[in-house]
């Protein structure tokens, strides 16, 4: 137990060290996009009684939580890899489980914070425009879909870094599959305004049923069922875990 609450406050500590990274960032994205699509755009885009902002506010918080949940536990790995200290897990008295688990935690907290500070500035365009702030709908909700799309971001970050060999094919991990996924996720408007073809995909897109769970919890609006969006998050969260397991018991904790 003392490993493992070792290894998850060392991991806290590393994303601590760059709050730049951790909470600049996020405060400078949420708002440009809150700006420019909530405030400027959102006027103009009928929503059949819901507002955009409150539309829009879930949506970013889920984006930059599965982003940074991702880099959180991906970064730390491969750059163990690099200095060498990916050697230490092999030597500590750790079973696989719980590193996984100490490193998706970690991976909660930090997308958690993200979550947080997006919603913080949410509700500062929130009330600014409508003077009134952003209740959420269902809180218990809210709770489920922050720590399972933190854990189960964790936890693919995790797989991909021992998959990747460069830091541009963890970067591409996030570009070229994660990014896309989410923007047809559901995260600037309805999958029900798509194109049929395009909401076919939608719906065949895992990360809708997470974006949508968050925008559920918030603002009691969905494209699909909270049921179906709980359970298909649990799914793939078990299915990583056991993936992640296996991974972990097949690689060695060697520096590149």
């Amino acid at each position: 137990m003392t490993s493992f609450l070792f290894l998850f406050r060392r991991e806290c500590h590393r994303f601590c060290k760059v709050l730049v990274q951790t909470v600049l960032t996020p405060v400078i994205s949420a708002g440009l996009y809150l700006l420019i699509f909530g405030v400027s755009l959102g006027q103009h885009i009928d929503l059949a009684g819901t507002r955009y902002l409150a539309f829009l506010i879930p949506g970013l918080m889920m984006m930059g939580l599965m982003n940074n949940s991702f880099q959180n536990s991906s970064s730390s790995l491969v750059s163990s890899k690099f200095t060498g200290d990916i050697e230490d897990l092999a030597i500590v008295p750790l079973s696989r489980t719980n590193i996984i688990w100490a490193m998706s935690f970690a991976s909660v907290i930090r997308g958690a914070m993200v979550a947080t500070i997006t919603l913080f500035v949410g509700e500062f365009f929130y009330y600014f425009q409508y003077q009134e702030l952003l209740i959420p709908a269902h809180p218990f909700w809210l709770f489920y879909f922050i720590v399972m799309a933190g854990l189960v971001f964790g936890q693919l970050g995790l797989i991909a870094a021992f998959w990747a060999k460069t830091f541009d094919q963890l970067s591409a991990i996030s570009t070229f599959i994660i990014l896309p996924l989410t923007y047809l996720g559901g995260v600037f408007i309805p999958v029900s305004q798509l194109d049929p073809v395009w909401q076919m995909v939608s719906m065949a897109n895992p990360l809708l049923y997470f974006i949508n769970g968050l925008r559920y919890s918030m603002i009691g609006m969905t494209d699909v069922s909270v049921s179906l969006s709980a359970l298909l998050v649990f799914v793939v969260g078990l299915i990583l875990h056991l993936v992640a397991h296996r991974v972990l018991s097949r690689v060695s904790f060697t520096r590149w």
